[in-house]
């Protein structure tokens, strides 16, 4: 049996100032962690509670686009609200001003007594410009000769200046380097063997971890991103794949361990079968954002193998926020359909409330913000209709809608699935466009009375059909702009 769970999402370092100032992560309150139960999460993701370095943000963190970023989300920013980036680790141990290990581990205790597992982030790719291990595990880093060093000064870099000794700054091959970190060697059997003993630690610190970039570790993307470094070194791929080593050696230890993988370039079936969890499903959110509902059940077309291991999202840290792009009625009826899919459901910390501000992750403060109140009452109301096991261990199947008269073809503009769990059914039907559609959905009513009941739960409304006519003929509906119906019948 599949299941698909959901998970939360906290920018750690700002959302722990909630609680006064000093706040550890376990002084977050029983009562937050509580409503989440009651939501039914099951993972929360702390992101953002490694150690940094506070060297690199004086360096790095004050280029003109950054700063144009912070102008944009806090208009009265201060230089000390720039705390650095936290996918820029030093190392795997606790950043003191969360409390250190200790509360770490109370947080986690908390959370796994309240049913929820906890999620830290592994960043693979690279370290902190300025980490500590540049001294005393170097051989794990990409290292150049000066040569490469003078000719691109923004690629490589010199870290210590009195040193005759230069290394790569990480990257993402689409994007400039990044000037506050220093690259793994995946060619490397030393970096290879220290980022698995980082995991093998991990373990017993939390129940899953979230690996940033992590196509960027796939052996022909790393070569083909480091073509020029590695041939000038004479680097050779190592034969087998990193994920599918460090994944197969760390589930050995603990079986349950999560691995969820941010993905793109259509690289997510390939890191599934090397052995993740759950891969982001962007693909999926970019067409939310743009396309018409068409594309959408288009993708839910896909093999259910991996829809199972799609992580679904309207809105991340890096994204842009839902109710700041997709406006309240369609970001309510994307919130409906990433609920209620197969695959991992997501959520960011904010989201519920409405909040329109992406937040630079190298700020330590975020704006105030009003609640939207209808917003809050919607995800409340939602989640107390898919937190019930069919949404959860149910059986999944896409509908096909088809038109309510000839000639009209708004039935294109509604999507629609159905679950089944044990004696219990839902429909989920949504109009995912800016005009009135209709359509027919043909279900199978055997079974039922003439004359049967249909609850949608969504809008607590009740409805009378015939049996025959929505067997033979299909359910009418008629559905405003991005309105929806979740029927229990």
């Amino acid at each position: 049996m599949n299941y698909n769970p959901s998970i939360y999402e906290i920018n750690t370092r700002v959302f722990i100032k909630k609680f006064g100032a000093g706040a550890k992560l376990n002084d977050i309150p029983d009562s937050f962690w509580d409503k989440l139960s009651q939501k039914r999460f099951d993972y929360v993701w702390m992101m953002g509670v490694w150690k940094t370095c506070f060297s690199s943000i004086e360096k790095y963190c004050f280029e003109s686009e950054l700063v144009n970023d912070y102008e944009k989300a806090l208009k009265n920013w201060q230089k000390e609200d720039v705390i650095g980036s936290p996918f820029a680790i030093d190392v795997y141990e606790v950043n003191e001003s969360l409390g250190g290990l200790e509360s770490l581990v109370k947080l986690k205790t908390k959370l796994n007594a309240n049913g929820i597992k906890l999620i830290l982030d592994f960043v693979p790719n690279h370290f902190n410009a300025d980490t500590k291990l540049l001294q005393t595990n170097p051989g794990i880093f990409l290292s150049v000769d000066k040569e490469s060093f003078n000719k691109d000064s923004h690629t490589y870099y010199q870290p210590d200046k009195n040193e005759e000794k230069y290394y790569a700054h990480g990257r993402d091959p689409f994007f400039p380097a990044w000037q506050d970190t220093v690259q793994i060697n995946f060619f490397s059997n030393e970096a290879r063997k220290y980022l698995t003993g980082i995991l093998l630690n991990l373990v017993d610190l939390c129940d899953g971890v979230r690996c940033d970039m992590a196509m960027l570790a796939i052996n022909n993307v790393f070569k083909n991103t480091w073509a020029g470094t590695l041939s000038k070194r004479n680097t050779e791929p190592l034969p087998t794949e990193f994920w599918l080593d460090v994944i197969k050696t760390v589930k050995n230890k603990r079986n349950d361990f999560l691995f969820i993988a941010e993905a793109y370039w259509n690289l997510e079936w390939e890191l599934q079968q090397l052995g993740f969890d759950y891969t982001y499903d962007k693909s999926f959110t970019d067409r939310l954002k743009n396309d018409p509902a068409l594309s959408i059940k288009e993708h839910l077309g896909a093999n259910m193998d991996y829809q199972f291991k799609s992580l679904r999202f309207i809105e991340n840290h890096d994204e842009e926020r839902a109710f700041s792009i997709l406006g309240k009625e369609k970001s309510k009826a994307a919130s409906i359909i990433i609920s209620t899919v197969p695959g991992m459901r997501f959520f960011y910390d904010g989201q519920f409330e409405g909040k329109k501000i992406k937040l630079p992750v190298q700020l330590g403060r975020e704006p105030e913000e009003p609640v939207n109140n209808e917003l809050v009452e919607f995800y409340n109301k939602l989640f107390s209709i898919t937190k019930e096991d069919i949404f959860k261990k149910g059986e999944w199947k896409l509908l096909e809608p088809v038109t309510s008269w000839e000639g009209n073809f708004s039935f294109h503009n509604i999507i629609a699935w159905h679950w089944t769990y044990q004696q219990e059914k839902r429909i989920v039907i949504v109009n995912y466009s800016n005009v009135v559609s209709t359509c027919r959905l043909k279900i199978d009513a055997r079974g039922y009375p003439e004359i049967f009941e249909l609850k949608d739960l969504l809008n607590n409304q009740d409805y009378l059909r015939s049996a025959e006519e929505v067997f033979h003929t299909g359910l009418y509906i008629e559905l405003k702009p991005y309105q929806s119906h979740i029927f229990s019948y």
